[in-house]
């Protein structure tokens, strides 16, 4: 890291980028390592009087060495529950032992209830430290006993020094470790102010690298930006093992974890809690969740199967569409990526026959859930068409399947799944591409319509 020493020959300056961590010696526009704008900001280090004793590692550690890898054993990591199985679900079937775990989300979401509630479980077999820098421990006790948690072997640990959070955790030696939040948390190696770049970075790695010397499982708590983003440095999010968003509308009481980056199981996995007087309740069943308010006769409204990680889920998709007072018509949609639905707007048109160019279109999936898969799109277009014509799609129907641009209906991953998923909840009919057509009967009761152009899957809705 390139450093500029100062006059009086005892701190140091350097640049830092913001979004990837780039160190520089003096001040540039344009990051060269990440290619952004305006990100660099300058911070003050000490001289590193005591970097010698934090390279050198903890008491304890093993020594590293150079190890042939059929030598290395390839068995499972071992994993711990977390007492929270939406929880040990989004982590990829539990909590692996010296993996490091970041959970970010908006301020009351809920990220301190949902540790506590699985640090308290844990502690019944495990010892855990709960480590609060933003609370004193009057409050994480008070909030605890409102939830009725069994408090009997969680011990917790007010601290913002990083060194001296070590120092406990080489006298304790606790198994499971939160830190909340790592915002919070500074070092006396450094004079930069906490929070800042440079002390997020530097308190990270001392509990990454404490994590994977011991086995110590950790989770940090992150704030987020405004952005959606978790505050810091993003190269925090390439240091930790798992990156979880807690996500949830605002005056829902259903929150909803998600995974995006995972090194020990399924990516985009999705938890979804209902937040309670007592704390968070797991929603074991989320399709009977976000079906709840579905009308199976109104008009523009149709029922699809998504897949989040490893999980079918039936989602509704609603569309309205009006007669636009604009030169240009809108293109809304929440929970659907705006430019694909231009794209079909236009697939609708060329093979459909059927053009809305002087309509406003609005798109929405229901819940708060954002579908990032292709399956959307057939179900979106009969949504779009049912809506135009007024005319609500058959009850007890359901649809899934990618629109080509030639105006073919493409298969999607895992379709034998979607159609148990759909059979399971009493539907009666499901439109799907003839690839995903099942080969040996049917499920139950449920009548499979496949389809491979979109004007027979526009024949068959109606």
């Amino acid at each position: 890291m390139a450093l500029s020493k100062s006059k009086a020959g005892k701190t140091k300056s350097a640049y830092v980028c913001n979004e990837c961590g780039a160190s520089y010696g003096q001040w540039q526009g344009q990051c060269g390592d990440c290619g952004q704008w305006n990100t660099l900001s300058e911070i003050v280090l000490s001289a590193a009087a005591g970097a010698k004793q934090v390279r050198t590692g903890y008491a304890g550690a093993a020594e590293s060495h150079i190890t042939a890898l059929k030598e290395v054993s390839d068995e499972n990591q071992t994993r711990l529950h977390t007492g929270l199985n939406e929880l040990d679900r989004v982590l990829g079937g539990g909590l692996v032992e010296g993996s490091v775990v970041l959970i970010g989300g908006d301020p009351g979401i809920g990220k301190s209830t949902l540790l506590l509630q699985a640090m308290a479980a844990m502690a019944a077999s495990q010892k855990a430290l709960y480590i609060s820098g933003e609370e004193s421990l009057g409050q994480v006790a008070g909030r605890a006993k409102r939830l009725g948690l069994a408090l009997d072997h969680l011990q917790a640990l007010a601290e913002t020094s990083v060194e001296k959070i070590l120092a406990h955790c080489q006298q304790a030696k606790p198994r499971i470790l939160v830190a909340d939040s790592i915002q919070t948390l500074w070092s006396e190696q450094l004079t930069a102010a906490p929070g800042s770049v440079s002390q997020v970075r530097e308190c990270a790695a001392r509990l990454v690298r404490y994590a994977k010397e011991t086995g110590t499982s950790v989770f940090l708590v992150g704030h987020v930006t405004k952005e959606g983003g978790i505050a810091g440095p993003r190269v925090l999010e390439h240091m930790v093992d798992a990156v979880l968003y807690f996500e949830g509308e605002s005056g829902s009481r259903f929150r909803i974890l998600r995974a995006f980056k995972n090194r020990f199981g399924a990516v985009n996995e999705l938890g979804v809690f209902a937040m309670a007087d007592k704390g968070l309740k797991e929603v074991a069943n989320p399709s009977a969740i976000f079906l709840s308010g579905h009308s199976q006769s109104a008009p523009g409204s149709v029922v699809l199967v998504t897949r989040e990680g490893t999980r079918p889920l039936l989602v509704e998709v609603q569309a309205l569409v009006d007669q636009s007072p604009l030169g240009n018509p809108r293109r809304v949609t929440l929970g659907l990526e705006q430019n694909r639905l231009a794209m079909l707007l236009a697939v609708m048109h060329r093979h459909g026959g059927i053009g809305v160019s002087d309509q406003d279109v609005f798109v929405n999936v229901v819940g708060g859930i954002r579908v990032q898969e292709t399956a959307a799109d057939l179900p979106t277009l009969l949504a779009v068409l049912s809506s135009l014509k007024d005319r609500p799609l058959a009850e007890k129907t359901v649809a899934f399947g990618e629109v080509g641009l030639s105006g073919e209906i493409r298969p999607v991953p895992n379709g034998e799944e979607r159609l148990k998923e759909a059979a399971m909840h009493g539907f009666k009919r499901a439109i799907v591409p003839k690839a995903n057509a099942p080969k040996r009967g049917q499920f139950g009761d449920l009548e499979v319509i496949a389809v491979e152009r979109l004007m027979d899957a526009l024949q068959a809705a109606f």
